[in-house]
């Protein structure tokens, strides 16, 4: 029987604009009739992926996305480095191996590339069409190809390509799971649902008209002010839902039940904690949630977006939105049943729980 953790949270920003459409405005979505800002589950798991926190909790457990693996594997080629330093940019590093040809590495360079999808189209690319998430396992064996080559490995042998792997330990492919067109059968099905955040009340996208000071500008010719620029912004508490199908992450991450909860602890404080960094330096945004519930259990998951589809209004919106939101939750469980076995709540603007607490429940409930 499958275990869930459903994780809901409040969480109130104030004027931001942390996840931009294609006009840089802040997205918005329609529900119930109204307007209401948005941020894309797309844009909460990379900033919860690439997070201190998450790389802290998780090290050696977190893969990485990219299309230019095959670049970085003729840099390291040619430059005789290490390639996980030629990934992490790390400055000033010794080559640790012989340098091989130009010309070879880049040859070298496609082959490995060209394992993870199509290669772009152009002379010397080694660039893939589609974004790959490479694990830390498959880093690993690219690392110990490009050393064969730079000793003399000669030519590849489909043995030498073989650097898919189904089964690994990348916590963040487990989670949020991998798609690689040209090589279906290594996919990565996604533990973890994370839903589109959206304001619990009716918004309006404000303008922000600024200016910037010439600091040389002494006024002598010319007042005016050196940019003339406008933004938009918003602000609004959100509610945000996530839903963790544990067993199918323990099977993604190859048995391992320990690894696991780790992966649920660090998803469930990185979503508490960690903003996305849109516009960041202009607004400093960051904030913390006010609100947690989790649940665990093998009922059907069920997200309470439904509790906001009449938007809350006021002057105390947070409150209200608590209010209509544990409204829901008891009417549901009237008609329904228990959405869950047990759980647990984090009440900020009370005082009351603990993150820390909730973090050891929710992973040692399973234990």
């Amino acid at each position: 029987m499958t275990n869930f953790i459903q994780l809901h949270y409040l969480i109130s920003y104030p004027p931001s604009n942390l996840n931009r459409d294609d006009l840089g405005r802040p997205k918005t979505a329609i529900m119930g009739g109204r307007r209401r800002l948005r941020v894309s589950s797309q844009s909460l798991k990379r900033a919860w992926r690439t997070s201190e926190l998450f790389e802290s909790a998780l090290a050696g457990h977190v893969g990485i996305r990219t299309r230019q693996m095959g670049t970085c594997v003729a840099q390291a080629l040619v430059s005789g480095k290490k390639l996980t330093d030629i990934i992490k940019g790390t400055a000033n590093t010794a080559a640790v191996a012989a340098q091989v040809p130009e010309k070879k590495a880049w040859e070298y360079a496609q082959k490995i590339a060209a394992v993870f999808g199509k290669l772009k189209k152009g002379d010397g690319q080694a660039e893939i069409e589609q974004l790959a998430h490479f694990s830390p396992d498959e880093i690993q064996a690219i690392e110990a190809l490009c050393v064969k080559v730079s000793g003399g490995g000669g030519t590849l042998t489909d043995g030498d390509l073989s650097l898919l792997t189904k089964r690994h330990k990348a916590a963040d492919i487990a989670m949020f799971g991998r798609m690689l067109a040209d090589s279906p059968g290594f996919n990565t099905e996604a533990a973890v649902q994370v839903a589109h955040a959206i304001t619990v009340h009716e918004v309006a996208v404000e303008d922000d008209y600024f200016t910037a000071v010439d600091d040389l500008n002494r006024g002598v010719e010319d007042m005016g002010a050196g940019h003339i620029g406008e933004s938009e912004f918003g602000a609004g508490v959100f509610y945000l839902y996530l839903c963790i199908d544990r067993d199918l992450l323990v099977e993604n991450v190859s048995g391992d039940a320990a690894l696991a909860n780790q992966a649920i602890r660090a998803l469930a404080e990185a979503a508490a904690k960690v903003s996305p960094s849109g516009k960041q330096a202009s607004y400093a945004s960051r904030a913390y949630a006010s609100y947690i519930l989790a649940e665990v259990g093998n009922q059907q998951p069920r997200s309470l977006s439904v509790a906001f589809l009449s938007p809350v209004a006021g002057d105390d919106q947070l409150r209200s939105a608590l209010s209509a939101f544990r409204d829901t939750r008891s009417k549901m469980e009237t008609v329904y049943g228990p959405s869950a076995s047990a759980s647990m709540e984090v009440d900020a603007t009370a005082g009351s729980g603990s993150l820390a607490d909730l973090l050891s429940f929710i992973a040692g409930t399973h234990a």
